[in-house]
């Protein structure tokens, strides 16, 4: 990480106190050691906050909460569920994919590439931002949980509501950080192989957000994600 944060404007103002924060100093001294220890780190460092350049605070609609990056090359890319567009879709975002045919008939795009979603207001979130590569959690405990934590607990404080789909008991834990008589909170299972039919097939969050949205004035999600490579 950069001692020069390079960050969406209304972000970067809302999480100065973070980056000032010892625990972010930290966190900085971690990465680099990784990296002086010839470690591969995903995603690429320009891309650690990518979800919040691209959704910026006053825009979030939606938050969805991953727990890692994926650890395999060429797959994260800074947004939760997201890879590149030339990379086999992960098992999880396949489900996902699933779960919104049955819920709102959208047929499962062709790649995996999510940008479309973050720029309409949905924040990709992961708990923790970086990995080391092929070691799956191999960065948890060192700060990030700390970081979107007060990213969580910022867009809490927003005027508008905001959706929040929790999937899995890792994303669940964030739950206490928000106001759920003002916002709507949405729990079920991960969408991961192993749980997936545990209820999150039929849990029918997409429409539900959509619905949610509407309902206070908002401009719904067009959950369908474009097909052909991204510009």
């Amino acid at each position: 990480m950069s001692d020069d944060i390079r960050l969406e404007d209304s972000w970067k103002s809302a999480l100065g106190e973070e980056f000032a924060s010892p625990y972010m100093a930290v966190l900085k001294s971690f990465l680099k050691t990784e990296y002086a220890n010839g470690q591969v780190v995903f995603p690429k460092g320009s891309d650690y906050f990518r979800a919040l350049d691209l959704t910026p605070l006053d825009d979030v609609k939606v938050v969805i909460l991953g727990q890692d990056p994926y650890h395999g090359d060429g797959q994260a890319h800074g947004l939760c569920f997201s890879v590149q567009p030339d990379v086999r879709i992960p098992p999880s975002l396949v489900n996902i994919y699933k779960e919104m045919e049955s819920d709102l008939g959208i047929a499962p795009a062709r790649h995996g590439f999510l940008e479309s979603w973050a720029k309409q207001g949905v924040l990709l979130l992961n708990s923790v931002l970086t990995v080391r590569r092929g070691e799956a959690a191999s960065h948890r405990g060192q700060g990030w949980e700390r970081f979107t934590d007060a990213v969580i607990r910022r867009v809490n404080t927003l005027d508008h509501p905001v959706v929040f789909m929790l999937w899995g008991s890792y994303a669940q834990k964030k739950a206490s950080l928000v106001d759920a008589d003002r916002h709507l909170v949405l729990k079920a299972p991960h969408p991961s192989p192993l749980s997936a039919h545990n209820g999150f097939f039929g849990c029918r969050h997409f429409s539900k957000a959509n619905a949610f949205l509407e309902k206070n004035g908002m401009e719904p999600i067009d959950w369908q994600v474009p097909e052909g490579a991204p510009a």
